[in-house]
C-alpha cells in the first residue's frame, strides 16, 4: 500500500482529500504545518507528498526545497494562488506538479496515482538495467543509477528533470511540442497548460549548457517547440 504524506494547514480540505485517497487504498498521514509536515517528510518513508504551498511556519517553497535536498520522491504542490509565477516558482525548486485550488478530490486522486505509476515504473525499469549510458557531446547520463555528468561533472537533476533530459537526449534531432512532452513525462494532458515544461528546460539548460541563453543542447524551435541537438 503506498503511503501519502499531505502537508495542508485547512483540516477541513486535508480530510477530504484523505477520504478519497484512503477510498483509492492509499495509506494516509496528515500534517498541518510546514516545520511538522518537512520533518514527517525527511524522517519517515512515503511515497508521494501533496504540499500546500500557504503553510503557518515554513511556507511549501521552503518544505519542497528542504525536502528535495534529500528525497526524490514525487511532490505535488497546490495552492489557492493562481499567478504563474508562484507555479513557475514551485516546479523550479523540485514540485512535480502544481494543482491551483479549488480542484476536485478525484482529480487529486488521478494526479496522485500517474505520478506514482510513473516513478515506480522508472524505478523499476533501473533496478533491472546494466550500465544503461546515454552519451552525447560531454553529456553523460547514467540511467541505471539515474546520474548525469556533464565533462566529468555530476550535476544534480530531480526526478522529472532527470526524465525530461533522457528522453530528448534518446530521440536527439527530433522536434516535440511542449503538449507533447507534457503527456510523455508527465503522464496526462497539459489542459493548456505548458508552464510546467518551459521551467524544467530552463532548469535543465541552467546545469548542461555553458551558457544557458545560447543553449548548444536543448534548442528552442520557435513557435513549435523543442529538440536535442547532435
Amino acid at each position: 500500500m503506498s503511503k501519502i504524506l499531505i502537508i495542508e494547514d485547512e483540516q477541513a480540505i486535508a480530510e477530504l482529500e484523505k477520504d478519497y485517497l484512503e477510498l483509492s487504498d492509499f495509506e494516509v498521514v496528515i500534517k498541518n504545518d510546514g516545520e511538522s509536515g518537512l520533518e514527517s517528510a525527511l524522517h519517515n518513508e512515503f511515497d508521494l507528498i501533496v504540499l500546500d504551498l500557504m503553510l503557518p511556519g515554513l511556507d511549501g517553497f521552503e518544505v519542497c526545497r528542504r525536502i528535495r535536498e534529500e528525497k526524490d520522491i514525487p511532490v505535488i504542490m497546490v495552492s489557492a494562488k493562481k499567478d504563474d509565477i508562484d507555479k513557475i516558482r514551485g516546479l523550479g525548486l523540485g514540485a512535480d506538479d502544481y494543482m491551483t485550488k479549488p480542484f476536485s478530490p478525484s482529480e487529486l486522486v488521478a494526479r496522485v496515482k500517474a505520478h506514482l505509476a510513473r516513478f515506480n515504473r522508472l524505478v523499476g525499469v533501473a533496478s533491472k538495467q546494466q550500465n544503461d549510458i546515454v552519451e552525447i557531446r560531454g553529456i553523460r547520463i547514467d540511467k541505471t543509477a539515474r546520474r548525469v555528468y556533464v565533462d566529468g561533472e555530476e550535476k544534480i537533476f530531480t526526478t522529472k528533470e532527470f526524465d525530461l533530459l533522457t528522453f530528448l537526449a534518446e530521440n536527439p534531432n527530433h522536434v516535440y511540442t511542449k503538449e507533447e512532452l507534457f503527456r510523455e513525462i508527465w503522464d496526462m494532458d497539459s489542459i493548456g497548460d505548458i508552464a510546467t515544461v518551459t521551467v524544467h528546460i530552463k532548469k535543465i539548460r541552467e546545469k548542461i549548457e555553458k551558457d544557458s541563453a545560447k543553449p548548444q543542447y536543448i534548442e528552442t524551435i520557435w513557435g513549435v517547440g523543442y529538440r536535442f541537438k547532435i
